[in-house]
């Protein structure tokens, strides 16, 4: 096994990382964070343009990174995160399909596990499950910001996977996950941060914003989109308190 002595794609100086790391995939999402959420905001990466910034949330030190898309991409940048920089959480915020007409458009949902048919971890240390999970500990204390927030927040099942799900068949894919999961929204990054997660022994929770579903055509404004993105965000930064 090769592993540089320094990280390959984040080239932030040690110790310029907090223990708490904030992940959107869209790094000009982590931009917009460090901006409009964090005091004394500074950029600490900008390799290949995956932008992150380290700065304050009332007195609490925390970083805010980009992920991209995808189980790779994830895996990459949340590996070189708890190797390299010490990280201790990391707390994924994006957007998610709905796969349940419990969810409506765009509410918050929680995710108590991670379902994919992704050989993502079977490569990486040969683990042959199809199911990863977050930080028990982690999930409990945003359960508990959510109710002071009065947020309602959705806490189930999530599919990840390696392909954007409105381009394809997706109940097809629904109709072959286990009957014992039931996934209530799918993304493409959760599976692969868990499990990173649980190889380095830290913490990880995946926060998404409903922003499509199959069984509504309710299309979000631009206003309505960064509102209920906003909501996302102060949830995981209450969080870290």
């Amino acid at each position: 096994m090769f592993i540089s002595e320094s990280p390959i794609h984040i080239n932030a100086e040690k110790g310029s990382i907090a223990e708490v790391v904030l992940m959107p995939g869209d790094p000009l999402r982590a931009k917009y964070i460090a901006e409009n959420f964090l005091t004394d905001a500074v950029k600490v990466c900008d390799l290949r343009n995956m932008l992150g910034f380290t700065g304050f949330y009332k007195g609490v030190r925390v970083s805010v990174i980009g992920s991209g898309m995808g189980m790779p991409s994830m895996g990459i940048y949340a590996w070189e995160l708890y190797h390299y920089f010490d990280v201790k959480k990391i707390i994924r915020i994006g957007t998610c399909g709905v796969v349940s007409p419990e969810v409506l458009v765009p509410e918050l949902i929680l995710a108590t596990s991670s379902y994919s048919e992704s050989i993502f971890a079977y490569t990486f240390d040969n683990y042959e499950g199809h199911r990863t999970y977050p930080s028990k500990e982690l999930n409990e204390k945003i359960i508990a910001c959510a109710k002071d927030l009065n947020y309602k927040l959705h806490i189930g099942d999530i599919t990840t996977m390696d392909v954007f799900g409105p381009y394809i068949d997706y109940d097809r894919v629904l109709n072959r996950i286990p009957k014992d999961v039931k996934p209530i929204g799918e993304e493409m990054e959760a599976f692969a941060l868990f499990h990173i997660a649980k190889h380095f022994n830290r913490e990880a929770s995946c926060l998404l914003t409903a922003v499509d579903s199959k069984f509504s055509d309710v299309v979000l404004s631009g206003e309505e989109r960064e509102k209920s993105l906003n909501d996302m965000i102060t949830l995981a930064l209450e969080a870290i308190l």
